[in-house]
């Protein structure tokens, strides 16, 4: 061979070896990435091309497939009471793609998971259609319907758990919105979704309030303050005197914290919290420091970025904070944070003899002959108080429902703990207050299957009416009621 062939036939074995090292590298080192391209079109036309797995709540579907009538996507998402279960479903939109349960377990619902490719090819031999699997969720129908009706047209959110397993009952947020709104890619679906982006609707129905906002806490945080000054020794008994005066000068400051009402002063721990006075948790969170606070809320999961349900929780926070600050965090007023389902975590420990769960809403995920794939078990995220504190927090807060601001949270046949908060917020106080709510139901037989944190923005409302046992109270009443039932 002479030299110029030589050379074009290197050239050529070139190219050759360089176009098989590319097809190899798309096929097999860039495959899930292009297979998760939103920009990919063929992903979507392979995710809507037969009928999505369903999300099951209770042991029926609160999901659907319609044919869609569009030549390159064959089947559009449905769901029932849709509005109701967006905040744990998410949305699965041929236009918009996917959020929640919906994005995170599209490989099973849509029957691409490499778990179903035994039974995908099983069924292509036999001429079966191919079948998303099912996500088996935690959540108690009767429960969420509670907290959805419960809240009505107000703007708010409900979290509910079991206390012994972490099992999320009911996830909601107000107002919502309805994902088969916009499951497809017509004229009428680009409307819909326009009118629920925030940049349109100033309510922002899309936003997860119970998951992914955060809120000053108010008084429903002396509760961790309470649990703070009992585990670090600052007081032992509950009626024990306090040594508090009324007002309580912020310390650093010459600024006096006062009371809503009397009967504050030298009060002890469980006539404080019956009542809420501020001044008792702002020199108990004083005295406890600002690192010691942050500690004992981290235990109740504060301060955490990674919270996964398995949709990520915004982070709670509890900060590192000056004196003066530090004591307005102890009455939930000053730089800390936290969504509905970390107060209701906060709930859940002290029920659960201060042994805090990791809350998931995903039981099981099931092929579509109904083989169970995978199976979640209860794990223990903290012992975020000793059971003498959480047994003493117990006697406190059952106190606040029988005799003191939460008693429109009494159920018969159940004893309830509980404890109200009216959290200021906006520059000087001057937006409305938020109403919440966090309690838990104990049964005669010692068990308590249900924790429930509420949280209510009440535009509406008059300000002066906005309370944490008057507008949030009976919600969570009624949500744990649900739950009580439902067992019966």
């Amino acid at each position: 061979m002479n030299k110029p062939l030589r050379r074009i036939a290197i050239f050529c074995g070139l190219l050759v070896l360089t176009l098989l090292l590319r097809d190899n590298w798309l096929q097999y080192v860039k495959a899930d990435t292009l297979a998760s391209d939103t920009d990919n079109r063929r992903v979507n036309i392979t995710r809507y091309a037969s009928p999505r797995g369903d999300i099951i709540v209770g042991g029926k579907a609160i999901t659907g497939s319609v044919e869609s009538g569009d030549n390159d996507f064959k089947y559009k998402r449905t769901w029932k009471d849709g509005a109701m279960w967006a905040p744990v479903t998410g949305y699965s939109s041929q236009a918009f793609g996917a959020t929640q349960l919906e994005k995170l377990e599209d490989g099973i619902l849509s029957g691409t998971d490499n778990r179903l490719f035994f039974r995908n090819t099983l069924d292509m031999i036999t001429g079966k259609k191919k079948e998303g699997g099912s996500v088996v969720t935690t959540l108690n129908a009767a429960a969420q319907k509670a907290a959805y009706q419960g809240l009505g047209n107000k703007k708010g959110a409900v979290a509910a758990i079991d206390p012994a397993t972490g099992k999320i009952l009911a996830l909601v947020s107000t107002p919502s919105y309805d994902p088969s709104a916009f499951a497809g890619t017509s004229g009428s679906d680009e409307k819909a979704w326009n009118k629920v982006q925030k940049k349109n609707n100033a309510d922002d129905p899309m936003l997860n309030r119970a998951l992914r906002e955060t809120y000053p806490p108010g008084s429903t945080f002396k509760v961790v303050t309470a649990a703070a000054a009992l585990e670090n020794g600052v007081v032992s008994g509950i009626d024990d005197p306090t040594k508090t005066p009324d007002p309580f000068k912020l310390p650093q400051t010459s600024t006096n914290l006062t009371n809503e009402h009397g009967g504050c002063e030298n009060a002890s721990l469980r006539e404080a919290l019956r009542v809420s006075c501020n001044t008792v948790f702002a020199k108990m969170a004083d005295n406890v420091g600002n690192q010691k606070m942050i500690e004992q809320a981290e235990k109740f999961g504060f301060n955490n970025a990674k919270l996964d349900t398995p949709v990520r929780a915004a982070e709670s926070i509890y900060p590192e904070d000056n004196r003066p600050q530090n004591a307005l965090d102890g009455i939930g007023q000053g730089s800390n944070r936290a969504t509905p389902l970390q107060m209701a975590m906060v709930a859940s420990a002290v029920a659960n003899n201060g042994k805090l769960m990791q809350p998931y809403m995903v039981d099981q995920l099931r092929a579509s002959n109904l083989d169970v794939l995978e199976t979640n078990e209860p794990k223990e995220l903290s012992q975020a108080i000793s059971s003498e504190t959480a047994q003493k927090l117990q006697q406190m807060m059952e106190t606040v429902v029988k005799t003191g601001t939460g008693t429109k949270a009494q159920i018969d046949g159940a004893t309830v703990g509980g404890k109200t908060g009216t959290a200021q917020h906006g520059l000087n106080n001057s937006e409305k207050p938020y109403a919440w709510f966090i309690s838990y139901a104990k049964l005669s037989d010692g068990s308590t299957p249900v924790a429930v944190a509420v949280v209510v923005e009440d535009g509406a409302a008059n300000r002066g009416d906005i309370t944490g046992g008057g507008l949030a109270g009976p919600i969570a009443r009624d949500v744990m009621k649900a739950v009580i039932d439902s067992k019966k």
